[in-house]
C-alpha cells in the first residue's frame, strides 16, 4: 500500500525523471568540453587539424544526442505534463532519432573516407553497414511518424 502511494503521489516519478535528465545535460557538458579539447589539440604542430575538427564534430553531435535525450527524459516524465503526451514523446522521439541519424552518417562517412585514404578497401563495408543502418533507422522513424499521425 505504501509504495502504491508514492507511485500515485509522482513524487518519485519526478525526482528520477530529473536525476537522469540532469545526469544527460552532465554527459552533453562533458561533451562540449571534450569537442573544445579537440579542436584545440588539433592546432599543435603534431596533431592532423582535419582529424581533429572531426573528432570535435563528432563530439559535438553526441552532445545533442544527449541533450536531447535529457530533454525528452525531462518532458515525458515530470509531474505537471503537457495535455497531449503522445504528441510530445512523437517529437522527442522524431528528434533523438533525427541527430543519431545524422551522427552515424557522419560517422560512416569519415570512415569511409579514412579508410580510403590508407588503402583500408577491404575494411569499406564497415561503414557502409553504418550509413546503412542509419538509413533504415531514418526509413524507420518515417514509418512510425506515417503510422502514428492519426493516433
Amino acid at each position: 500500500k505504501p509504495m502504491s502511494d508514492v507511485l500515485r503521489n509522482g513524487w518519485l516519478k519526478d525526482i528520477s525523471a530529473r536525476f537522469f535528465a540532469g545526469l544527460f545535460m552532465c554527459v552533453s557538458a562533458t561533451m562540449i568540453v571534450m569537442a573544445g579539447l579537440h579542436f584545440y589539440q588539433g592546432f599543435a604542430p603534431d596533431k592532423d587539424f582535419v582529424s581533429a575538427v572531426i573528432k570535435a564534430v563528432n563530439d559535438l553531435f553526441i552532445a545533442l544526442a544527449t541533450y536531447e535525450l535529457a530533454m525528452g527524459i525531462f518532458k515525458e516524465y515530470r509531474h505537471n505534463q503537457e495535455d497531449d503526451l503522445f504528441m510530445s514523446i512523437r517529437r522527442t522521439v522524431t528528434r533523438f532519432v533525427s541527430v543519431v541519424v545524422i551522427a552515424l552518417v557522419l560517422e560512416g562517412l569519415i570512415m569511409i573516407i579514412k579508410y580510403s585514404q590508407l588503402d583500408l578497401a577491404g575494411n569499406l563495408f564497415y561503414p557502409v553497414a553504418v550509413v546503412v543502418a542509419a538509413s533504415l533507422l531514418l526509413m524507420s522513424l518515417g514509418l512510425f511518424l506515417r503510422w502514428s499521425r492519426d493516433v
